[in-house]
């Protein structure tokens, strides 16, 4: 038998300043799951990292390894941190709490924005990025893949939960209520990835007067720079250019920020300190937390975007209750699947066994010669009745709602001497 365990945490348990230094880039997310698989071979492990979470899912033998205090060890080790100070920020969850959990931000009803449809993706690219490593098997396979199903059910039938509302969006209303026109404003990037790309088209309504592209990938920008008619920017130079840039939206995979508040306060004295509005996208942040603290720069990063787009949105009526009956069936429709698959075996062997015991004392009694063959019938449905029902209550005992198959499994075989066949979930 395997066991479920998670340890997590989000933008509930832990703020962005604990949950930037435990995130996973996705070259960070494949090595980590490789050292896992190397520390712990017979497990199976997800990593599951956004801008508002970072949790780690595995399977592994009931009374195996890693431990819950082990997982931590990993997190910590890997980031070359001391989480000592760190574990009230934390969840632990197992078995059934784990399968709820996961189908729940798999369906957005754990995020920050109810029914913001990213998670979904970020869930499944997750699931597939532990597959490529081969850290995934037969018990996060069927987990994974039935919360992408529940997830995606509830994004089909709610539909756009309202009118869209997203970073991008409250990143123009932001630079709006900032600058009475920003036709005659500078915009820049830097980075040069999908998030990039997603708030440049919105951005395009503002007809800012120029717009700087600055990433480390020089081909990248050019090509991102013709797309949307700007000039790519050297990142080697990117402080000559930062103080023309009245709009600053950076969104990069760095690990450290990339843009201190010293470069800020020179920026500033160019800029005779007037405002700039600077949009971070990124995590772990490209901006030092610091510059918040000037008073020219009007800065942003994920946590208040997505703080601004909850407060805005106007959600449809009872659509957080439809999304969490769906999820519900889900995790039901499950709980049942994964139950009669840890069970069927068990209840098989335990039937044929008993079945075998009754046909030989029948065959015995029957071999004294003194039953006729109508009665020998009879005796045979008689004894397949009596086994049946001697068994049923304790059959159906094992495939109650609340009943974790590790809880019996071990008793059956025991008790009843049972051979099972090879647990296919180890």
């Amino acid at each position: 038998m395997q066991r479920l365990l998670l340890l997590g945490m989000n933008h509930k348990t832990a703020p962005l300043s604990v949950r930037e230094r435990l995130a996973f880039s996705a070259e960070q997310r494949r090595a980590a799951l490789e050292q896992f698989r190397t520390a712990f071979p017979e497990c199976e492990v997800v990593l599951l990292s956004t801008c508002n979470r970072v949790e780690i899912y595995v399977a592994r033998a009931v009374h195996g390894h890693p431990r819950m205090d082990e997982l931590t060890q990993f997190f910590g080790a890997f980031h070359g941190i001391d989480l000592s100070s760190h574990r009230s920020h934390f969840y632990e969850l197992s078995q059934q709490a784990v399968v709820e959990h996961l189908f729940q931000v798999a369906a957005s009803l754990d995020s920050m924005v109810f029914g913001e449809s990213e998670i979904l993706g970020q869930v499944r690219s997750a699931y597939e990025a532990a597959g490529e490593v081969g850290t995934t098997g037969s018990v996060l396979n069927p987990l994974f893949q039935r919360a992408i199903a529940a997830g995606k059910q509830v994004m089909t039938e709610l539909g756009p939960v309202d009118e869209e509302v997203s970073v991008a969006s409250v990143g123009v209303d932001l630079a709006r209520h900032l600058f009475d026109d920003c036709a005659g404003k500078t915009l820049m990037t830097v980075g040069a990835g999908g998030v990039t790309q997603q708030v440049l088209r919105y951005f395009r309504q503002l007809r800012p007067a120029r717009l700087l592209i600055c990433n480390r990938d020089a081909e990248k920008a050019n090509a991102l720079a013709g797309e949307f008619g700007g000039t790519a920017v050297d990142f080697g130079v990117m402080d000559r250019h930062l103080s023309e840039a009245d709009i600053l939206i950076t969104s990069t995979a760095a690990p450290t920020p990339i843009l201190t508040r010293r470069q800020f306060e020179l920026a500033g004295r160019r800029r005779q300190s007037q405002p700039m509005l600077v949009i971070d996208l990124a995590v772990p942040r490209d901006v030092e937390p610091a510059v918040r603290e000037l008073k020219f720069v009007h800065l942003h990063d994920m946590d208040d975007l997505q703080r601004t787009i909850a407060t805005s949105r106007t959600p449809k009526p009872n659509a957080f209750d439809v999304a969490r009956q769906i999820v519900q069936s889900h995790v039901q429709q499950f709980l049942e699947w994964q139950r009669a698959r840890a069970f069927g075996p068990a209840i098989d062997a335990l039937y044929r066994r008993y079945h075998d015991v009754a046909e030989e004392e029948l065959q015995r009694t029957l071999g004294r010669g003194t039953a006729s063959a109508d009665e020998a019938d009879r005796l045979h449905e008689f004894a397949r009745r009596i086994v049946n029902k001697l068994l049923h209550d304790p059959v159906q005992a094992m495939r109650a709602d609340d009943v974790s198959p590790g809880q019996y499994l071990g008793a059956l075989q025991k008790l009843f001497k049972l051979e099972l066949p090879p647990d296919k979930t180890k």
